[in-house]
């Protein structure tokens, strides 16, 4: 089943967007992404056992992203391809509270269609992201359960490996710092929305809790500690690595 909801692109592509699908079944997903009256898409849709669905061509502009900024991109879903990913996530947890876990076949489906589109359209490591990563005030999927480790050691984005667990505090909400002001610049060199206001406002504490549930998830509370610190700085010196190598070859 294609979905009707698709227009015209207006950039190249050079984004992956990674979603869950926060819906308790695969069908109940594929009826809204195939609804008109939705006005939502993807480009594609992996369901638990691993089966891969195409819903709209590359081609076109599917609309699953939403208002989002990457890299100074506001127009993310005509950069992007969009995955949605069949797991309940934070709006149908087990009966326990916790989140549903991501089977072994459905991540390996989704590496080998990452893989393939990454090649397809030449999408660099850095701009392998979550819905999270591009609206981290409005989103947090595909969630804290999922597992970016072995997606870059299958050579899907960036991870920036074993992480200290060091909750020394830096800055917490509201603190004004010429520091805060530096890693916010720091967040928008890695592709982040952030602005330079020099406080630890709301929308930087967001983009914050965006990073924890990706890369330090056992704390997600949008305050700067030395582990944050220490993803950021891993981060940029992979980005940096990424574009030497990438001239030099």
């Amino acid at each position: 089943m294609m979905s009707p909801n698709f227009n015209a692109r207006k950039l190249p592509i050079s984004i992956l967007v990674l979603h869950y699908t926060g819906m308790d079944s695969a069908a109940a997903a594929r009826k809204r992404l195939c609804d008109p009256d939705a006005e939502v898409s993807a480009h594609w849709l992996v369901d638990e056992d691993g089966k891969t669905e195409n819903l709209v061509s590359e081609d076109n502009r599917a609309w699953h992203a939403g208002v989002g900024s990457w890299n100074g991109i506001t127009d993310i879903n005509s950069a992007s391809i969009g995955i949605e990913i069949v797991n309940g996530g934070h709006n149908v947890p087990l009966a326990d509270g916790s989140l549903p876990p991501y089977p072994d076949a459905q991540i390996l489906a989704v590496i080998k269609l990452a893989k393939d589109i990454i090649e397809r359209h030449d999408i660099k490591a850095r701009n392998v992201v979550g819905h999270s990563d591009i609206a981290p005030e409005r989103k947090e999927d595909p969630g804290e359960h999922f597992p970016w480790a072995g997606l870059a050691a299958a050579g899907v984005g960036f991870w920036p490996g074993d992480l200290p667990d060091d909750r020394r505090l830096l800055f917490e909400a509201g603190d004004r710092d010429r520091g805060v002001a530096i890693i916010q610049r720091g967040l928008a060199d890695l592709g982040y929305g952030a602005s330079v206001t020099g406080c630890l406002d709301a929308p930087t504490q967001a983009i914050i809790r965006a990073i924890q549930r990706r890369y330090c998830p056992n704390r997600i509370d949008g305050v700067i500690d030395i582990s944050v610190m220490e993803v950021l700085k891993r981060l940029s010196e992979m980005i940096r690595a990424s574009a030497v190598s990438a001239k030099t070859a």
